[in-house]
């Protein structure tokens, strides 16, 4: 029996790029935009706030990032896959942390969960489209 496991994360450097680039693509759209990159375990490791963006969004993207990285599932997929159990949807989404809509990606590299990346500062549309630029910024798309 295995008494301990090894699990990748997501590194300080990698997490830096990841929400330069999502608030970077929310410059793009005319948003000011919030992006935290968490870790596998759902810890924060790195967030940045564009400047004029709402302070409510900081919690928000951290949220969103969270969502992804514990369930290994973007937000508005997670809410897709519950969403037949409204008992359960209801459940889920009342646990401290959890964002059920769009805007967190899970970060994977090489079928693992690494961390996860959460927007917030525009529509589910906008928030989405940053948080895939923070993917796209480590060469994950």
């Amino acid at each position: 029996m295995e008494l301990t496991i090894s699990r990748k994360s997501i590194s300080a450097a990698a997490a830096y790029a990841a929400v330069g680039g999502a608030v970077a693509n929310g410059r793009l759209l005319d948003k000011a935009a919030v992006a935290a990159v968490v870790d596998a375990s759902g810890d924060l490791v790195a967030l940045l706030r564009a400047d004029g963006a709402f302070k409510a969004s900081i919690g928000i993207a951290q949220d969103k990032a969270y969502t992804a990285a514990v369930f290994g599932l973007a937000t508005d997929d997670l809410s897709n896959a519950l969403i037949a159990n409204p008992t359960l949807h209801q459940g889920i989404g009342q646990r401290p942390g959890v964002i059920l809509f769009a805007g967190g990606l899970p970060i994977i590299v090489n079928g693992e969960v690494i961390g996860g990346i959460g927007v917030s500062g525009g529509t589910e549309e906008d928030d989405r489209a940053c948080a895939r630029a923070g993917l796209a910024s480590l060469g994950l798309a």
